[in-house]
């Protein structure tokens, strides 16, 4: 159910703002985003699984704050980052 480790660098390297850039809340959110529809996924053949359910409710609760953090940083990131996910229908 998680990223291999190939498909967290291809994600990584997609959303990076510099070189070697693996921890600004663009990466962040894209990780946490890939890894929150394969849970999704996951969750239509196995209804039942509530404990990744918790695990994936936890998560989407950190992108929802490390989102709120770069909209009050700078609002023309978060538009962006907004539109290359396809977030909230933006």
């Amino acid at each position: 159910m998680s990223l291999t480790a190939i498909e967290k660098a291809q994600v990584i390297q997609e959303y990076q703002t510099k070189a070697d850039d693996t921890g600004s809340p663009e990466v962040q959110v894209a990780v946490l985003t890939s890894k929150i529809n394969r849970l999704t996924d996951h969750f239509k053949t196995h209804k039942h699984d509530n404990n990744s359910r918790r695990g994936l409710l936890r998560m989407i609760s950190h992108r929802r704050k490390l989102l709120r953090y770069l909209r009050a940083a700078d609002i023309n990131r978060y538009r962006e980052l907004i539109k290359r996910l396809g977030l909230r229908g933006a």
